[in-house]
């Protein structure tokens, strides 16, 4: 019986951490003896980001405090070379909709014949986050919309310092 680890890497822009992803975290959590939360610096998907790497770092360290084996670290590689640097077994993945399934079933293909014995797994979303993105987390506090159901308090409190800061730019 091997003892090595059974390491998961959970790559994402992170801008901000949902609850949604807390609960894919969570879950891998249960399935790995180590999950790294591999936060990509510069995101050629998703362009600029809102927050800093090091405060994305932050926002994961605390929204994840409570889990055992779970560690956030950047990364600015492929996210295969990084699983493999750090080694990681597995890359995990959420899944919301049919769209998320399209661009993972693509990135997964391109990963396989980069690393084939890294294994991409997806958990499907909570029905109580299926719907919850970084992206419409950000779109619904510009306007002034709660997001304390959706992040944790302290995301939520600078979501709303930060675009105060913008808008008087």
């Amino acid at each position: 019986m091997s003892t090595k680890p059974r390491i998961a890497v959970c790559p994402g822009s992170y801008d901000p951490i949902t609850n949604g992803h807390v609960d894919v975290i969570t879950r891998a959590a249960a399935l790995f003896d180590e999950v790294i939360v591999a936060v990509v610096d510069h995101s050629r998907r998703k362009g600029d980001t809102l927050f800093a790497l090091d405060e994305r770092l932050e926002f994961i360290g605390v929204a994840t405090a409570h889990l055992e084996g779970v560690r956030a670290e950047a990364f600015d590689t492929l996210v295969v070379d990084f699983a493999q640097r750090v080694g990681a077994s597995a890359i995990v993945k959420g899944l919301r909709a049919i769209s998320d399934f399209e661009y993972e079933f693509e990135m997964n293909q391109l990963n396989r014949k980069q690393a084939p014995q890294i294994e991409s797994l997806y958990i499907m979303s909570s029905p109580e986050f299926s719907f919850l993105s970084s992206s419409g987390v950000k779109e619904l506090a510009t306007f002034g919309g709660n997001v304390e159901h959706y992040v944790h308090e302290l995301v939520a409190r600078r979501l709303q310092e930060e675009l105060r800061r913008q808008r008087k730019l």
